[in-house]
């Protein structure tokens, strides 16, 4: 990687931090902007990569769309699982009069949709305002990047066995567990000097859980995505992010990762209680 482009994915994954800092500081309406914001860009992105980006297809984007924003916000309003079953509704009827050419295909592409970046959104609001702690969002957002960060540096130096080559040739066992390690540093850390600002008790087997559990569905989520891409015979989900690729390619990790950590803080706040 040469200098300027190491100073373009530089600048731009700055941006992109800053943007998903401040709308995680800004409270419940800046975060509820994010969220449809990577709902829109994952949707048309997803679209583009399964080249149904069409101009016939637009009426079926636009419910996907609408879809997965009914979905994220299920959270925030009972009302809007009516407004989401209503919507997918729309959607399967609306593919008789779409002409297109694969439609089984078209509207499992629709479903699709709705599990993997509805749902992620649905889990991200449930963690940031369901539960009333904004800051867990942005613990989860830290734990992903402190991961990517010591998987690549323990990966890239003395990474040797291959993780699961078919999917991803370059990531290794190494590079999995020198970001676990990252990050269960990092929790302990957390775990006794902000612990009160996140919004957790200073419990470090609940710091660490989720620290696992964050480092384990971050590597699923960019294999999930990788096998997708593979199948599909493209390099990147698209060019949004100069030096990064498309939104899908910077949040492949969060689809699979908000789930799971938003059940397991479920479950921690049930048993809790």
């Amino acid at each position: 990687m040469n200098i300027n482009n190491l100073l373009t994915r530089s600048l731009s994954g700055i941006i992109y931090i800053g943007i998903i800092i401040g709308a995680i500081i800004g409270g419940e309406k800046s975060i509820t902007v994010l969220i449809m914001l990577l709902t829109t860009l994952g949707c048309i992105e997803f679209s583009k990569m399964n080249g149904l980006l069409i101009k016939r297809n637009y009426p079926a984007l636009i419910l996907d769309i609408a879809g997965c924003i009914s979905f994220g916000c299920i959270p925030l309003c009972e009302s809007f699982i009516v407004i989401w079953v209503a919507i997918m509704l729309l959607r399967i009827i609306e593919e008789l009069y779409l002409k297109m050419d694969n439609p089984l295909k078209n509207i499992s592409h629709s479903l699709m949709s709705q599990i993997y970046i509805g749902m992620p959104m649905a889990a991200m609001n449930f963690m940031a305002v369901l539960t009333d702690r904004p800051q867990l969002l942005m613990l989860i957002f830290i734990f992903i990047w402190i991961y990517d960060t010591g998987a690549f540096i323990v990966g890239s130096t003395i990474g040797k066995h291959r993780l699961f080559e078919r999917v991803s040739p370059k990531k290794s066992w190494e590079g999995l567990w020198g970001g676990l390690l990252f990050n269960l540093i990092t929790a302990s850390i957390l775990c006794f000097s902000c612990s009160a600002y996140f919004g957790l008790p200073d419990n470090i087997k609940l710091w660490c859980g989720l620290a696992i559990v964050v480092s384990l569905f971050a590597t699923w989520g960019d294999l999930v995505e990788s096998l997708i891409k593979r199948h599909l015979g493209i390099k990147d989900s698209g060019n949004l992010i100069p030096g990064h690729g498309g939104i899908l390619d910077r949040i492949d990790s969060l689809l699979l990762v908000a789930p799971a950590s938003a059940l397991f803080l479920a479950f921690y706040l049930a048993i809790s209680q």
